[in-house]
């Protein structure tokens, strides 16, 4: 049996992406997470659950299954105790087969998961932060401070360190300021 599983996540909040990447895949049953969270992954442990010797577990990447490389190995270990398998779409994983990766290769699909676990959480952070109204990056700097550097600098009189220790403008936020 092909069990399809599906997590919504930040850039794919209805699956749609994931479907159209899946598509190909004969599913017996599709399970579609109702929560981006990786917390309380009902979807997910009923998948596990339900997985019976020879299934098959289908994700689109290994992001939507395994929320770290802890998570992806507590996951593949419970995979082989129900002599399941696992096929990752993007990291063209199938472990139905002999090993075909080079160990440089699952590295940097390990890598990658971790990343796109920070990246994920960080675009998801910003939106949200954005949606209420907050001010997100660095803070700008005060406009008399940058008015009165590049009034210094343009006067000729002041070196680029004597502008940074008066005003507090620094050489490369003062050049930003001159460009525009």
């Amino acid at each position: 049996m092909n069990v399809v599983y599906l997590r919504p996540y930040f850039e794919d909040p209805t699956c749609d992406i994931q479907k159209s990447r899946l598509q190909a895949y004969d599913a017996n049953q599709t399970i579609v997470e109702e929560h981006p969270s990786s917390k309380n992954r009902i979807g997910l442990q009923q998948a596990l659950t339900d997985l019976q010797p020879g299934d098959t577990l289908i994700v689109s990447h290994l992001y939507v299954l395994a929320d770290s490389t802890r998570h992806l190995i507590e996951l593949l270990e419970q995979l082989a105790s129900k002599e399941a398998f696992l096929i990752s779409v993007q990291e063209r994983i199938d472990t139905h087969l002999p090993l075909s990766h080079s160990f440089l290769e699952i590295t940097q699909y390990l890598v990658q998961l971790q990343s796109d676990v920070v990246s994920m959480t960080t675009r998801e952070g910003l939106t949200k932060a954005k949606e209420q109204g907050k001010q997100t990056g660095r803070p700008r700097k005060a406009d008399k401070n940058v008015k009165r550097a590049v009034e210094m600098y343009q006067s000729k009189q002041y070196s680029l360190s004597e502008i940074r220790e008066q005003t507090g403008i620094s050489k490369s936020t003062l050049y930003r300021y001159l460009e525009s």
